[in-house]
């Protein structure tokens, strides 16, 4: 008797589970749908210096679509190419940024504006495929989308062949499964109005700068599991662990008692922390009235206790 219980709780255990193993394989090319939003990109100078000012200031694309040394082009006031192939090794295996240039054969060229905008809106690739949530731009406006296309759709092309995601056992349960394309949260305004206030500040920390992207806990497959900008999840690089803070107005978060003042100075500082993947050199190009809009925009949220000991935790120190 207690044989054949063990037997049919085999079954009923492990038949789900080599279902799902088997199929795994035939879910990794999944196809989705998503509108194509009427962006066209401009060759109006005004909005190509606001789309590179996007692209290398608050959007910070540099950080994970180049190779170069940005620090020391950004400083030097040289070129930095957006030819991607920046692997970031994670738990579900190692994902490679692409190249955003304009070449027809390895970037984006061969895309149509509104192709890219629906990456960028919808997190559907040009084939149907769903986009790794890297970056939220679901909910960025449209005419911000399009300063950033029309920017580098300006700018010369790259040939650099990006290698394809080489994902482990787990990334391919999790693509399998997990990854499905994400879109805007509501109506997607046309434009914003840019100052200082909490409002454009949290338009700009949720879809612009991803501010809660980092700050937040996500889980393997990038949803949000943590409190809102109350610190995330520990970073695995190259010279250590960095985990990035808590910024809510609670006693126990990094800019707890920061003025106005103290926070932008901050930012025009830079990088301070060798290796840290915060995009320092991006954030230090915005503007006062950006970085202003983004403090009163912190100042806005729920305070949340999380004491975070250590942000940095060197490999030696482990």
């Amino acid at each position: 008797m207690i044989k054949k219980i063990l037997k049919w709780t085999a079954i009923i255990v492990l038949t789900p589970i080599a279902i799902i193993l088997l199929l795994t394989p035939f879910r990794q090319k999944l196809k989705y749908d998503a509108p194509y939003p009427d962006i066209k990109a401009s060759k109006d100078s005004a909005v190509i210096a606001q789309g590179k000012h996007l692209v290398f200031g608050p959007a910070h694309c540099m950080d994970c679509h180049s190779t170069a040394n940005n620090d020391s082009l950004l400083n030097l006031g040289q070129d930095i190419p957006l030819s991607g192939g920046v692997v970031f090794k994670l738990p579900v295996g190692d994902i490679y940024s692409k190249n955003i240039t304009p070449d027809q054969e390895t970037g984006i060229g061969k895309y149509s504006d509104e192709a890219i905008a629906r990456i960028l809106r919808y997190g559907v690739h040009a084939d149907g495929r769903a986009v790794y949530e890297f970056m939220s731009f679901h909910d960025a406006s449209d005419e911000d989308l399009t300063a950033i296309i029309s920017y580098l759709r300006s700018r010369p092309p790259v040939k650099n062949e990006v290698p394809k995601h080489n994902l482990n056992f787990m990334g391919n349960l999790i693509q399998a499964y997990m990854i499905k394309p994400n879109g805007p949260h509501g109506e997607v305004p046309k434009s914003v109005v840019r100052d200082s206030s909490a409002e454009y500040g949290r338009y700009l920390a949720h879809n612009i700068a991803n501010c809660n992207g980092c700050h937040t806990v996500r889980d393997l497959a990038g949803n949000f599991t943590g409190e809102p900008f109350a610190g995330g999840g520990p970073m695995e690089e190259r010279l250590g662990t960095y985990t990035p803070p808590n910024i809510t107005p609670d006693s126990s978060s990094r800019i707890f008692n920061w003025s106005e003042e103290n926070f932008i100075a901050r930012f025009r500082l830079g990088r301070i922390v060798d290796g840290s993947p915060m995009p320092w050199s991006a954030y230090k190009g915005m503007s006062d009235t950006e970085l202003k809009a983004i403090y009163n925009y912190l100042q806005t949220l729920k305070p949340v206790r999380n004491v975070i000991a250590s942000t940095f935790t060197p490999k030696e120190a482990k």
